[in-house]
Order: C-alpha cells, then sequence, then structure tokens
C-alpha cells in the first residue's frame, strides 16, 4: 500500500510545478517591463528633470512604489488569495505604461515620477511570485520552486533592454515614448498568463492562527534573512539604477548602456537554474555569503576604471552576486514560519527590504552627481561586511545551540 502522505506530496508537487510554469512566464513578462524603467528612468528623469541630481527621482518613485506595495500584497493575498493580488499587480504595469508615455510625450517630471510609482506597485505583487511558487510544495521542492520562478528573467533580460532598442525612436523626437505604450502590453499579456495560477482564496482557518508577527521576525535566522536580502538588494540596485547615467557622463552610448543592463539582468536570473541545487547541497547562508562576496567584487571591478567593459562586468558580476544572496535569503524566510503565517512574514519580509532601499534609491541620484560613480561602488563595501559578519554570528549560534542539545542529551541518558 502506498504511504496517503508520500502521494499528497506528489499531488501538492505536482500542482506546484503546473504553477510553477505560469509564474516562470509571468516573471520573464514582469521583468522585461522593469527592464524598461530601469533602462530609461535615469536617461527620461534627466531629459525632464529640473536638474541632473533629480535625474534619478523617477528609478527611487520605482523603488518607493514596491516598497508601499508589499504589505498591501500580502493582505490582499490573504484576504483574497494571491490571484486576486496579481490581477491588481498587472492592472497596474498596464497602468504605468500608459502614463509613463504621455508623461514623455507632454513633458512631465511629475507625471513619470507617478508612472513610475505605480510601475513599483506592480514590482511589489511580482516579488511575490517567488513565494506563490512555493504554495503547497514539498520542503524538498520550495527551493527549486523559487530558484525557478527567479530564472524566469533571463527572458526578461533578454527581451526588456531589446524592446527599448527596438522601440525607443518610433515616435520621434519623443525618446522612448513608444516603448512605454508596448510595456503596457507586455503587462495585460501577463495578466492573462496569471489568471490560470491554482491560487484559491485561503480558508478561514488559513487566515487565522499563527504567531505574533513579532515573535515570528525576532527569530536568529529571519533577523539574518531579512539583513541579507535588504543588503542584496538594495546595493545591487544602487549600482543598476546608477550605471546608465553614469555611462552617459562617461561619454558611452545608449546602446553601451542597454548592453550592459541586458546582460546584468541575465546575469541576476540565469544562476537560478542551479542556485535551488546549491542551497540544497550547501544550505541557504553559504550561497547568501558567497552571493554577497560577489556583489563587492562587482563593486571592486567598478573602481578599476570607466570604460564599457568595466561597467559591463561590474553589471554582470554583481547580477550574479545578487541571485545568490536574494534567493539563498528567500529560502530562509520559508524556514522560519508555519503555512498559516506565510503572507504576513514574506510581505514584512519584502517591506524591510524594499522600505531600506527607497531609502537608499533617493540618494543614489544625489552620491553619484555630487560624488561620482566610484563613490557609488564604495558605498557597497561597509553593508556587505555587515552581512557576512551577521550571517557568522547565526552560523556559530545554531551551531552553539547544536552542541548544547547534544550535550543535554547525552547527560538525560547518563553518559
Amino acid at each position: 500500500m502506498v504511504d496517503a502522505t508520500a502521494n499528497d506530496i506528489v499531488e501538492d508537487d505536482a500542482r506546484a510545478r503546473s504553477n510553477v510554469v505560469r509564474l516562470v512566464a509571468a516573471q520573464a513578462l514582469t521583468g522585461a517591463n522593469a527592464a524598461v524603467i530601469f533602462a530609461t528612468g535615469s536617461i527620461i528623469g534627466a531629459q525632464l528633470a529640473p536638474e541632473m541630481s533629480l535625474a534619478t527621482v523617477p528609478l527611487s518613485m520605482y523603488v518607493l512604489g514596491l516598497a508601499a506595495g508589499t504589505l498591501p500584497t500580502g493582505w490582499i493575498a490573504r484576504a483574497y488569495g494571491r490571484r486576486v493580488s496579481f490581477m491588481i499587480g498587472t492592472g497596474c504595469g498596464a497602468l504605468t505604461g500608459v502614463l509613463g508615455a504621455v508623461a514623455i510625450l507632454y513633458g512631465s517630471f511629475l507625471l513619470f515620477c507617478v508612472a513610475t510609482f505605480i510601475g513599483g506597485l506592480y514590482a511589489a505583487v511580482s516579488q511575490s511570485y517567488r513565494f506563490a511558487a512555493a504554495d503547497g510544495a514539498s520542503a524538498a521542492y520550495r527551493p527549486k520552486a523559487v530558484s525557478w520562478v527567479m530564472a524566469g528573467g533571463v527572458l526578461a533580460g533578454v527581451l526588456g533592454p531589446q524592446l527599448v532598442q527596438w522601440t525607443m525612436d518610433v515616435w520621434q523626437p519623443y525618446l522612448f515614448a513608444f516603448s512605454y505604450v508596448v510595456q503596457a502590453a507586455i503587462a495585460l499579456i501577463a495578466m492573462a498568463v496569471l489568471w490560470g495560477v491554482d491560487a484559491p482564496k485561503p480558508k478561514p482557518a488559513e487566515r487565522a492562527g499563527g504567531r505574533p508577527l513579532l515573535e515570528i521576525v525576532r527569530q536568529p535566522r529571519f533577523i539574518a534573512a531579512a539583513l541579507c536580502g535588504a543588503i542584496a538588494y538594495p546595493m545591487m540596485n544602487l549600482v543598476m539604477t546608477s550605471a546608465p547615467l553614469a555611462m552617459q557622463m562617461c561619454g558611452l552610448s545608449v546602446g553601451d548602456s542597454n548592453f550592459g543592463l541586458q546582460w546584468h539582468i541575465v546575469a541576476m536570473y540565469a544562476p537560478s537554474f542551479v542556485t535551488g541545487s546549491l542551497i540544497a547541497k550547501f544550505g541557504a547562508p553559504r550561497v547568501v555569503a558567497a552571493g554577497l562576496v560577489l556583489e563587492a567584487l562587482g563593486a571592486s571591478i567598478g573602481l578599476l576604471g570607466v570604460t564599457a567593459p568595466h561597467f559591463w562586468a561590474t553589471l554582470f558580476v554583481i547580477g550574479v552576486g545578487w541571485n545568490l544572496a536574494f534567493v539563498g535569503a528567500s529560502a530562509l524566510v520559508l524556514e522560519t514560519h508555519q503555512p498559516n503565517e506565510k503572507n504576513k512574514v514574506q510581505a514584512f519580509n519584502d517591506f524591510i527590504i524594499f522600505g531600506l532601499m527607497a531609502l537608499g534609491s533617493f540618494s543614489s541620484g544625489q552620491l553619484l552627481a555630487n560624488y561620482g560613480w566610484t563613490t557609488v561602488n564604495l558605498a557597497v563595501f561597509p553593508p556587505v561586511l555587515l552581512g557576512l559578519i551577521v550571517l557568522a554570528i547565526t552560523g556559530w549560534s545554531k551551531v552553539r545551540k547544536r552542541v548544547a542539545e547534544a550535550v543535554t542529551e547525552l547527560s538525560d541518558r547518563g553518559v
């Protein structure tokens, strides 16, 4: 007779795999939308803003929208199911494209900032794709599910910057205006894809109960996961948002920056094909640590020169580092909560990450304009060092706890 529990696991993983296919496609489409904003945001900002130091404000508004949307996304998913939050998110994505195009056509810096803020709300919803992939999956499949969904960004890395390249001159002299029209269409396609995700409304028993949030987030493992996520993502974002404008300031072309951003996004997501397996083999903390070290290495390359290859190598290495650190941190978060606690814990984790990223993002334009590309890269090192120290402390605490438990067990046996 086959074990019923084994049957349940197989059935749940089959459902999770079906969802993963759609979520991978949605990740690719959503990532392409984000790539349009990152490839053009600071350049359009420089054209529309009253002064150069405000050029990266549209990208900061995107990050602010990302932070602002995390807790509402968790609440909507908890009350009505993830699919409802997905529909709202993709609707925001379509609105972003329409408003962005209108802002460019009418030369409105304020409206463009509103558009990118709404784009951030869409991105906040898309951050839940990785956690949605793990819903109901077995413990062994969860890291792989998260990793595969993140891998959907590989297509985004190719599609997004190329979309900009193909469409930026269509409505001359309004550079990039048509790119945002296409972005709106892509968001509607993502909406259709996500409609088929099997994510029913949570049952009352699933919405109630669970430990208080404060009790959960005080766990050393959650603190390490949230802090490392809050270091990996903002540091990558700092370099990524500054790079296109820095390249322009160094006399490099839009094509050069699009190429660098394209390979940066590929580097962000391509490792996802193996990150889940690396986590299963070496453990999430080691994978996170490796990612943080790579981010520091990427910043080091940025300090060596300002040629196109230097920018490209910096963006590529930091992209790989971000993947290992962020996917690893996400896997750590999954270890800290029960199923009925997932929405509030995951949303709070993302709120910490993107809230800190929003604070840092508003300073990135000033940092680049007033202190230059070198300072942007130097800013990466202190947070990375902090993350590595916290991981080491958390790992040592876990070892001490295991030793204490072993000693207690031996003592109980009279050894």
